[in-house]
């Protein structure tokens, strides 16, 4: 079982990591499950802050965008969003975050992406010094094939160190 907020004067920043957008703008499956994993996550604790990561990737708007649109459209107010529409990969994300944070006084980031993606983000925003839990990803598999799904856990599992050490370093450069 992940943590949950206890502590109702903690601030959590809901960080809804970036996925796909359609050719015709709308959101891809895995943006929409990331985007309720938050709201459901959300829903428990007092007064959370969202923000959704993600430039303009392959079609437009903005991913950040998208996902902005779904979090009002499941009744977040527009004052607790914080849209990131600057990252381009999950190390521009986390820096982006590593912003934001002290802007809103969180103390705690909660991190909402698919179940292959989480171990990666959890990890990189505790490297670069925040506190960090999991919202738990839906039971929704991030892909039909099986093929495509181990394709993307394989990547997972030579990102991960790479991105570990590129945040470690940009910390100890005190570009972090």
């Amino acid at each position: 079982m992940l943590p949950r907020e206890t502590n109702d004067a903690q601030k959590t920043l809901i960080v809804i990591f970036g996925a796909a957008v359609r050719p015709d703008g709308t959101p891809s499956g895995a943006m929409r499950n990331r985007v309720a994993a938050a709201v459901r996550y959300g829903a428990g604790i007092t007064d959370p802050w969202y923000a959704p990561t993600g430039a303009v990737g392959r079609f437009p708007p903005s991913e950040a965008r998208v996902m902005a649109d779904l979090l009002r459209a499941a009744g977040v107010p527009e004052d607790r969003i914080v849209l990131e529409e600057t990252a381009t990969d999950t190390v521009s994300s986390v820096r982006a975050i590593r912003a934001i944070v002290p802007s809103i006084g969180a103390t705690r980031v909660a991190v909402a992406t698919s179940a292959y993606h989480l171990p990666r983000c959890v990890t990189l925003i505790w490297l670069a010094g925040m506190s960090v839990v999991a919202c738990p990803p839906g039971r929704v598999p991030a892909a039909r094939r099986r093929r495509t799904r181990w394709y993307w856990r394989l990547r997972e599992m030579a990102a991960l160190p790479y991105d570990a050490a590129l945040i470690v370093a940009l910390r100890l450069s005190r570009r972090l």
